[in-house]
């Protein structure tokens, strides 16, 4: 038989107190004397009572709970920023819930409802498209927030950056080094900024290069296809380009799920990898070392990128608007990884 559970009633019959004194005590609340706190303390000890948090926190408007929005959990990506983030929320006595969105949802004003009803105290929102609505949704629900990745144009969002555009460069510039001569980017979804910088960076690096060698008509070195960071997507459009463009010799991959489906799709017709195609993607998630060959990339802090948006999260719910740490926009530093995909083009052509 399941034992009874003690109960806050309890223990103001035996401290010989009010069930509203012994509130007041475990939420630090209003006048106690000195007699009663200790008669209370001395019966919370003997009963081995301890009052139920969520319940505490359901009537406070506070669970200690952390939302975490993200577009795709088969992303690895996402995995690796959850581990972060669950780790440092953790450590400071907040638990996470995980909330997986499909398209549309966060222009859905039943989506915050039901976010709000969940009375988080906060919630990370990682890589979303920002648009007017969604924008006004949130400034509605005034629950703190942290972005990660990049804010939306013209807002004031905290978020935490990364230099999309000159990641883009760092990763055309080595195919060009390497020896590539027709660059070709798959990107990501146009409608999500970071996505632009990443296709804007390649547009001005591979004009540059025309524009050095002499070419009259320098934008004709642009060949995009758009893609949605899947590896199917990644799979199917290299095979549209290079039926269309059989010459292309180096591929700038808007992320590495899209670059492992694009060499899944060059081995399939034929190339060999770098040999004959170059490849190189964006993110830096493990899995672009357990393929053959290993796929470079621009890789991104994603434990870092989680540690530091988690942290930054709960100043901003503890109250610390103050601190000038927590405003606007932290830039955290992307790094180019050279691998297999690319380091062995020039050496056998």
């Amino acid at each position: 038989m399941r034992e009874k559970q003690t109960t806050i009633r309890d223990v103001a019959r035996e401290a010989g107190v009010s069930v509203a004194t012994v509130s007041r005590y475990l939420n630090n609340n209003g006048y106690i004397s000195q007699k009663a706190e200790m008669k209370i303390r001395e019966v919370m000890e003997r009963l081995n009572y301890h009052p139920n948090e969520i319940a505490r926190g359901l009537a406070k408007k506070k669970t200690r709970t952390i939302a975490l929005i993200i577009p795709d959990i088969t992303n690895p990506f996402f995995p690796e920023l959850v581990v972060a983030i669950e780790e440092v929320a953790k450590s400071k006595g907040y638990s996470i819930i995980l909330v997986n969105t499909q398209v549309g949802d966060m222009d859905d004003n039943h989506f915050w409802t039901q976010l709000q009803n969940r009375y988080v105290d906060g919630f990370i929102l990682a890589s979303f498209e920002m648009s007017e609505k969604v924008i006004k949704a949130i400034e509605k629900l005034k629950i703190p927030f942290v972005r990660i990745d990049r804010a939306a144009e013209n807002n004031t969002f905290d978020s935490i950056g990364l230099d999309n555009y000159k990641g883009a460069k760092l990763a055309v510039e080595h195919l060009i080094e390497v020896g590539c001569k027709k660059i070709a980017h798959i990107s990501g979804p146009k409608s999500y900024p970071p996505s632009s910088e990443r296709k804007r960076g390649y547009v001005e690096t591979v004009t540059d290069r025309a524009v050095r060698d002499g070419k009259t008509s320098p934008e004709e070195s642009v060949i995009v296809y758009e893609g949605d960071f899947t590896l199917e997507s990644g799979k199917l459009l290299t095979q549209i380009l290079m039926n269309q463009h059989k010459d292309v010799d180096g591929i700038f991959l808007g992320n590495d799920l899209m670059a492992i489906g694009c060499l899944k799709a060059l081995k399939l017709m034929g190339y060999q990898i770098p040999k004959e195609v170059a490849i190189i993607g964006f993110d830096g998630i493990k899995l672009t070392e357990m393929v053959e060959p290993e796929i470079s990339t621009v890789e991104q802090p994603i434990y870092d990128i989680g540690v530091v948006s988690t942290n930054k999260l709960i100043r901003k719910i503890e109250g610390l608007e103050n601190d000038k740490s927590i405003l606007g926009e932290t830039s955290l530093d992307i790094r180019l990884v050279t691998r297999q995909s690319t380091l062995g083009f020039g050496k056998y052509r």
